[in-house]
């Protein structure tokens, strides 16, 4: 398997009290993610955590790398902390309404594979081309897709935090999996909206391409989403193919 160098970082921002964001990289089980909680209070905080330490617990647990086995540990991660948000909710009904966004990136044999769900995000820039890999599961996305408002008008739309899909709000999962192959020097980057609210995706690739180490990336991504106002939690994990 390739080397991959990771790196993350996350900002409760300026204008929120706390942070339900959360971010795990382990370099050693091939794994990072990020999960934006929702719910306020400490509810969002507790949805996310149960997802990032779900995920510590089923890749701890994996033998294979196949590209099978990892898709199978990435629905796993998925199906079991949904479980368990919805069963901390039943037992804690003032957190009704819990729940959080979540990238999963993790490498087999072969490539990798992506587990998302919500409005984080994953790009990855390879030879000089940035792409969104994964699709916004909100309202404002359904919308553009049937010609129902346009892009320009997305960024400032009143409901455009209306989340169609989450972890911990359903007991059915409409997963989405991306898998593919990966080539040297690929960068990966798994973000929270507090991330692309902020910064747009010009911005973003160009602090990517920038003759800079990983770690100074991340910080730079950060900064940017706070210069332009840190109206959210912000969340950067980055991953380096060697």
């Amino acid at each position: 398997m390739a080397q991959i160098n990771y790196c993350g970082k996350t900002d409760i921002g300026y204008k929120r009290s706390n942070n339900e964001d959360t971010f795990v990289i382990k370099p050693e089980l091939s794994f990072c993610a990020v999960a934006d909680g929702m719910g306020g209070a400490a509810a969002g905080e507790v949805a996310s955590s149960i997802f990032a330490d779900t995920g510590i617990e089923i890749f701890s647990k994996a033998s294979g790398k196949s590209e099978e086995e990892t898709m199978e540990l990435v629905q796993e991660t998925f199906r079991l902390s949904n479980k368990r948000i919805l069963d901390h909710v039943v037992k804690h009904p003032v957190h009704k309404g819990m729940g959080c966004t979540a990238e999963i990136l993790t490498f087999s044999e072969d490539g990798f594979v992506i587990g998302h769900l919500g409005d984080s995000r994953t790009y990855r820039l390879r030879n000089g081309s940035f792409k969104q890999l994964t699709k916004d599961h909100s309202l404002i996305q359904a919308q553009m897709e049937q010609g129902i408002i346009k892009p320009e008008e997305a960024k400032n739309h009143p409901l455009r935090n209306v989340i169609l899909r989450a972890v911990g709000i359903e007991e059915s999962l409409a997963l989405d999996l991306l898998r593919g192959k990966i080539v040297s020097k690929d960068i990966f980057l798994l973000c929270s909206d507090g991330l692309t609210d902020m910064v747009d995706d010009d911005k973003i690739k160009k602090i990517l391409s920038s003759p800079i180490t990983l770690s100074q990336k991340t910080d730079t991504l950060v900064q940017c989403a706070m210069s332009a106002g840190g109206s959210d939690n912000i969340t950067v994990v980055l991953s380096e193919i060697g």
